[in-house]
């Protein structure tokens, strides 16, 4: 039995997130479908971590158990064959046998892609945010940096998600702009479900003068979520890196840092 270990990258726009799901068509699903057709056997695919309906990814990680003679390396090939072409397998190799895609992770990076102008552009309605309005940067910067460090993220949570611990660390919070598009990359130690959407969307009401500068700092010192903004929505984010203590997919698929 080997356990293989793949770097996925997918164009959300069209599923309804990374897990599998009674509700649509899950990234998930098509991979296992595909990893069956090849070995002939059911596989239980485990990913990273769950990526919502629409968002994106750049290198998501995940591993299956088979006893196909296949070898590692070639999977990404063998898949990519059958697999639409808004799933792609980057990369495949033979893991250790106790790697595994989700508990191993020490680190994930997002990025979130906000578009400026009067005028969305036609090419990126599925891979960013149109805001027509006029953005503070300076203030969403500095909100920004109030979300650094170790937090209790409970006030940017889904209501109704349950979870051991909202505790989280985040190692970098920062937005950047080139030219019409703004970035904001966060990375931390995990994060909840919609905790990075949240965030973003209280720091667009931030930089749009909507609600206080430190709006993040106070949801955070009272842990209730009507103290954070809204949701934004999914199609401006994507998981960009998964880093482990020994892999970091940053080596096999390029990070395009601005």
């Amino acid at each position: 039995m080997k356990r293989i270990r793949l770097i996925v990258q997918y164009d959300g726009t069209g599923y309804v997130g990374w897990q599998t799901q009674p509700n649509g068509v899950a990234v998930q699903a098509v991979l296992e479908k595909e990893i069956e057709k090849l070995s002939g056997k059911p596989a239980a695919l485990h990913g990273s971590g769950r990526t919502d309906s629409g968002v994106h990814a750049l290198a998501q990680v995940a591993h299956f158990d088979t006893e196909s003679r296949i070898p590692s390396d070639k999977w990404a090939f063998a898949l990519n064959a059958g697999l639409p072409p808004d799933i792609r397998v980057q990369f495949s190799d033979e893991a250790k046998p106790d790697f595994h895609a989700r508990y191993d992770v020490k680190q994930k990076h997002y990025r979130y892609t906000i578009e400026l102008g009067a005028h969305a552009s036609a090419f990126r309605r599925n891979t960013a945010l149109h805001y027509h309005g006029a953005l503070d940067l300076g203030r969403m910067e500095r909100a920004a940096s109030q979300a650094l460090g170790e937090h209790d993220f409970v006030a940017f949570k889904t209501a109704g998600t349950r979870l051991n611990s909202t505790v989280r660390t985040l190692y970098r919070s920062a937005w950047t702009r080139h030219g019409s598009l703004l970035y904001y990359d966060v990375a931390g130690s995990g994060f909840m479900y919609n905790m990075v959407r949240i965030l973003v969307g209280t720091m667009l009401e931030i930089g749009g003068g909507l609600c206080d500068e430190n709006a993040i700092e106070k949801a955070l010192e009272s842990g209730k979520r009507e103290d954070a903004g809204a949701t934004a929505p999914p199609q401006g984010l994507m998981l960009m890196r998964v880093q482990y203590p020994s892999f970091d997919t940053a080596d096999f698929v390029e990070v395009n840092e601005v």
